[in-house]
C-alpha cells in the first residue's frame, strides 16, 4: 500500500480526549521543514507513521480536514488530519493558531464580535477592558466572550495592565474608548482621558513592545457633515450646519441661493470637520496610530465605523448606538425620541459586518496605511428606522420628534464603501429587515433600564440642546 520512495511524514492526530498541538515535521530533514505547531482541538489520542500517497478511506466516519504541505525537492505530500466529528461545531480554522490578537476594548458589544470573527480565522485571542459600569452595568467578569478568549480585566491607561495584554500579541485592534457624542461634550477630561490618553499609553508600550500591525476603531463622526451636492450636482466638503434662530428655518444645509443641500455618499479623501469632542478624541487615536506605527517599524490602519447595530449592544447605556436606545425606549413602553425634525440621514451597519471588516484589515497586504469608511452602503432617515424597529419588535408607537437639536450632532452623513470594498473584498451581507428582526428577537429576552429622559435632562440642564 505505500511506496517505497515515498517521504516520511510523522502526522500527530487529535480525537476526543486531548488538549496539545498537532506537529508535521520532514522526519529525512528537519532543518528543511521547520515544524510547525497548529494549536487543534482538545487532546492527543495517537500517532500514524504515514506516506506520501494515500491516506484514503481511513475511519470513514470521521471528519477530514485535507491540506498540502511542502517538501525539501520537487515533493508535495498531501496529509490528512484525522478529526473527530464531536468538536463543538467549531469552524475548523480557528484549531490553527496564526497570530496572538490583543482586541482593547475587546468586551463590549463591537469586541465581541470582533474577538468570534478572529478565533474563526485561527488567532488566538485576548482582550484587554475595563467592564466600565455605564456599558457593563454591574457586572465584575465578562459576558457574551468566547470561552477561547483570554481575557485581562484592566485599563487600556494602566501600563501594568497593558503591559501584561500585550505580552506575545503579534497584532492589536485598538477598540477602547469612550463613546457617545452628547456625553463628551461636557464629560471633557473623561472622553479625552480614555480616548487620547489611552492610546498614548497603548504605544507608549508598543514602542519597546512592538506588534506587526495595529488596528484603530475610528468614527464617521470626525467628518462632521458628510458631503453634500447641489441642484447643479456641484460638490461641497465644507459644509458647516448654522445654529437654528427660529422654527421657521430649515434644519438641512443650504446653497449659497438659500436652496436645501443634498446628501451624497462621503469618501475617506473628505477632509475631516471636527463637530464634538467625541469627534475629536477619535481623530486623534486614528492620527496616533497611523503615525506611530510606521515610525516604529508596524503597520497601521483605521476603519471608520458608521452606526453598528445587532444583539449584545448596551441597552440601558442613553449614549450608546441609536438603534439600541430606541429598543430600550420600546421594550420599556416608550416612543423612541429623536431630536431635530427625524428626517436626518444615516448609514447603519449590521455588528457582524463590521468584524469582517476588521478581519479583512487584520491580514490584507494592502490594509497598512490605510484609512477605510465601514458601513452598509445604504443610508436612512432616523425616523424611519425608528418606525421599522417599531414593526419589528411588535410595538408599533409613532416616534417623539423634539424638534430641538443637540450641540455636536451633525445632520446628514452617508457612507461611501467603495475603497474598503474595492481593496480589501469588503461585502456588506446583513439584510437590514433581517438584522432589525434578529435585534427584536434578542431584546425581548432582555431586561433594559431607560435613562433617555435622564440623559436628555442633562444635556438640556447644560445648555446642550436647543
Amino acid at each position: 500500500m505505500f511506496r517505497s520512495d515515498s517521504v516520511p511524514v510523522t502526522l500527530v492526530f487529535a480525537a476526543e480526549r486531548l488538549n496539545y498541538l498537532v506537529e508535521v515535521r520532514n522526519k529525512d530533514d528537519p532543518s528543511e521543514f521547520p515544524e510547525r505547531n497548529l494549536k487543534l482541538v482538545k487532546g492527543i489520542y495517537g500517532a500514524a507513521l504515514v506516506w506520501r500517497g494515500l491516506l484514503q478511506s481511513l475511519l470513514p466516519d470521521w471528519n477530514m480536514c485535507m491540506f498540502c504541505v511542502a517538501f525539501p525537492a520537487w515533493e508535495w505530500a498531501l496529509v490528512s488530519c484525522l478529526i473527530y466529528w464531536r468538536l463543538d461545531q467549531k469552524p475548523i480554522g480557528r484549531y490553527f493558531v496564526t497570530d496572538t490578537i490583543l482586541i482593547t476594548g475587546g468586551a463590549g458589544f463591537i469586541g465581541r464580535y470582533v474577538a468570534r470573527a478572529c478565533l474563526e480565522r485561527g488567532h488566538k485571542v485576548r482582550v484587554l477592558d475595563s467592564l466600565i459600569e455605564q456599558v457593563h452595568g454591574d457586572r465584575t467578569q465578562t459576558e457574551g466572550l468566547d470561552p477561547d478568549v483570554e481575557v485581562v480585566v484592566g485599563d487600556v491607561r494602566d501600563e501594568a495592565a497593558l503591559l501584561r495584554a500585550l505580552k506575545g500579541a503579534t497584532k492589536v485592534i485598538h477598540l477602547a474608548a469612550e463613546v457617545g457624542v452628547g456625553q463628551s461634550m461636557y464629560a471633557v477630561d473623561r472622553y479625552v482621558s480614555v480616548n487620547d490618553y489611552g492610546t498614548a499609553v497603548l504605544f507608549q508600550q508598543l514602542i519597546d513592545n512592538p506588534v506587526k500591525r495595529v488596528l484603530v476603531a475610528s468614527s464617521m463622526s470626525i467628518y462632521g457633515e458628510g458631503l453634500y451636492q447641489d441642484a447643479g450636482g456641484r460638490i461641497y466638503e465644507d459644509v458647516i450646519r448654522k445654529p437654528r434662530i427660529s422654527a421657521d428655518e430649515p434644519w438641512d444645509p443650504l446653497d449659497d441661493q438659500g436652496r436645501p443641500l443634498v446628501p451624497v455618499p462621503t469618501p475617506e479623501w473628505k477632509k475631516p470637520a471636527l463637530a464634538s469632542v467625541y469627534a475629536l478624541s477619535k481623530y486623534v487615536q486614528e492620527r496616533l496610530t497611523l503615525t506611530l506605527c510606521p515610525a516604529y517599524g508596524m503597520e497601521g490602519v483605521a476603519l471608520r465605523l458608521w452606526n453598528a447595530y445587532g444583539p449584545g449592544q448596551a441597552l440601558s447605556n442613553p449614549y450608546t448606538g441609536v438603534l439600541a436606545i430606541f429598543a430600550s425606549r420600546l421594550h420599556n413602553g416608550q416612543p423612541p425620541m429623536i431630536f431635530e425634525d427625524g428626517q436626518q440621514r444615516r448609514d447603519f451597519v449590521h455588528v457582524e459586518d463590521v468584524a469582517q471588516a476588521f478581519v479583512l484589515a487584520l491580514d490584507h497586504e494592502k490594509a497598512p496605511g490605510g484609512v477605510y469608511n465601514v458601513g452598509s452602503g445604504q443610508d436612512r432617515t432616523v425616523s424611519e428606522v425608528a418606525e421599522l424597529l417599531s414593526q419589528a419588535m411588535n410595538r408599533p408607537m409613532t416616534p417623539e420628534i423634539a424638534g430641538k437639536a443637540r450641540i455636536g450632532d451633525i445632520r446628514h452623513c452617508i457612507a461611501d464603501i467603495g475603497k474598503i470594498q474595492q481593496e480589501l473584498g469588503y461585502k456588506p451581507r446583513k439584510n437590514f429587515a433581517e438584522g432589525l428582526a434578529e435585534l427584536a428577537d434578542w431584546v425581548a429576552k432582555q431586561e433594559a433600564k431607560d435613562l433617555v429622559n435622564e440623559a436628555r435632562k442633562e444635556l438640556e440642564a447644560r445648555g446642550l440642546v436647543a
